[in-house]
Order: C-alpha cells, then structure tokens, then sequence
C-alpha cells in the first residue's frame, strides 16, 4: 500500500447517510482532487481521514503508521474554518503550530523565516494576525500546514483569497511536494486549478463515489465534444445557435461561443453545416472541461448523470 487508502468509509448524522461506503487510494508523488457539489459529502470524509470525527464503518490507513493512530506529526492540514489566533503574532503563531508537530524549536525561526520571504511577507514576521489581509493570513496559514515538510498534505479550499500571483506559488509548492514524494489531497471549488494541478480526480456525489481517475478518463466517461468559435461578426450567433446536434450553448466573449454536443453529434458534420459566408476569426474542438463536468453532474444527478 502507498500513501493514504480508505476502504469503504461510511457516516451517517440524523439516519442520513452523508458518506455512503467510498474507497480512495491517494498515492506518494501525486495530487488527488477531491471533488463534489456542496454537500457531498467531503469535509466529512477530510475529517475522517483527520480523526476529527470517528466513521461508521470502514478503514483508513496510512502507509507510515503500523497502527490505527492516525500519524498527525506527518500531516499538514489546512481546514476550509481557518485557525489562527487573531492577536497572536505570525512568528509566534508559527512557532506554536510548528511545536504541535514536533518540530526542533531550534529550526522553526530560520525556516518560517525562509518560507515568510518566500511568499512576500517576511516584514509581517512580527505583526499580529488581525493586521493582515485574508490573502496574506493565507499565507500564514499554508506555512504553518507544510513547515514541518509533512508526508501527507490534506487541503480544503486553498486558494480562497489569493491573487493569481500566489495561486501559482501555491501551486508550485504543492507540485514540489509531490515532486518529493508527498500525498496530497486537494479540495476546492476551482476547477481550473484542479484542471491544471491534479494527477488524479475522485468524484463524489450524495455521498457516493462516481469517479476515481486520470482528467482525460473522467472527460472520456462524462463529457462531450465542445466546438469553440470565434465569429468575426457577433450578428451571426443566432445562426449558429439553429444548428442541429448541439446541446448548450455559451456566449464567453464578443462573437465567441462554446457549443456543447450530444453524445451522438459528429463534430464535422456539425461545422460543415455553418453557413459558407460566416467568417470564423478561431475555431478549435476540445472535450469538456472540469468545470462543465462539475455543472452537469451537480445539476443532473447521480443517477441522470
């Protein structure tokens, strides 16, 4: 077994089954997305996985522990509830966390230092955490999950108040670590980080697991062909929209359209079908996006799906 396996985990609040017999196996060196629609089910199962709460049924179980404790000096975790002590310093803050983990208190200083500079705020070393803005208390808050250069990082929205420039030091970071051998679980609402950043993606729905696997196989089991267009004249969109075999339709610019297919549309056929003297500026064909995915599923089901 390598990394983190669980193995038919259930929970049930109130007789409502909210994690309905799922298994996960997150491997060492990769980035697992952990996706699903509000309520799902996976802050659940992150608090599971984190013994914040106990299962019903089922087993979780970390490759570097010989026993069933789960091993928290080897985990980073970032909760979607943020937990900084507003009126505590950020040193002093990462100092307290980094001696949770039981790391040499001789280290903490240089390396929280290191990794302040980093990210941009080493002059915030000595600042209360209520001085700060919610990108750079983000911050903050990532250091002190991998300051201790955990072997399983477990994150729940990240990327919530980052400006792009930090989105991709986060993610490179994060690629780092997986780079080295870490697991990491990976849970948020935007998709195109997901897109970009996973090697793997678990989807859950009702409590249910609907997919485990590559973007490429999840694309290949739940989307469709999309035709993107540029049309050098926007007036020749509701000429587009009369074709035949296409489902949705999405306006994301001045002329530019996304054309979601049926299942059983040629693609071909479809643009040999437009009009001779529509001027196309771009066209290009792509399968949907994790994004388009997501909707669908939210929207339709589980079992429409």
């Amino acid at each position: 077994m390598s990394g983190l396996k669980i193995t038919r985990l259930c929970k049930t609040y109130a007789d409502r089954l909210v994690v309905d017999h799922i298994s996960l196996s997150a491997l060492r060196g990769e980035i697992t997305g952990f996706l699903g629609p509000n309520g799902a089910g996976k802050t659940t199962t992150i608090r599971m996985i984190m013994g914040i709460t106990a299962p019903d049924s089922g087993s979780i179980d970390f490759e570097d522990s010989d026993s069933a404790k789960i091993p928290h000096h080897l985990i980073g975790y970032l909760p979607e509830e943020r937990g900084l002590y507003k009126d505590s310093k950020v040193i002093n803050m990462l100092r307290f966390l980094s001696g949770l983990k039981g790391m040499d208190s001789r280290d903490v200083t240089p390396k929280a230092m290191n990794w302040l500079d980093k990210f941009g705020i080493a002059d915030k070393a000595h600042s209360k955490i209520e001085e700060l803005s919610k990108g750079m208390a983000q911050k903050v808050q990532f250091i002190a999950t991998i300051l201790h250069e955990p072997k399983y990082i477990i994150l729940d929205e990240p990327f919530t108040g980052l400006d792009p420039v930090s989105q991709d030091l986060f993610k490179a970071e994060l690629r780092r670590f997986a780079d080295a051998g870490a697991t990491i679980l990976l849970s948020s609402h935007q998709m195109n980080i997901l897109e970009e950043l996973c090697d793997k993606i678990f989807l859950i729905h009702k409590g249910k697991e609907l997919f485990h696997g590559s973007l490429s196989d999840l694309q290949d089991a739940y989307g469709n062909v999309v035709i993107k267009l540029h049309l050098e004249d926007a007036a020749d969109i509701p000429r587009i929209v009369e074709l035949k075999g296409i489902q949705n339709i999405k306006q994301t610019g001045a002329g530019k359209l996304e054309l979601d297919l049926v299942e059983s549309a040629n693609a071909q056929s479809i643009l040999r079908e437009i009009p001779s003297d529509i001027v196309l500026k771009e066209l290009s064909l792509a399968r949907s996006g994790l994004h388009e995915i997501f909707v669908k599923i939210a929207k339709e089901g589980r079992d429409e799906v």
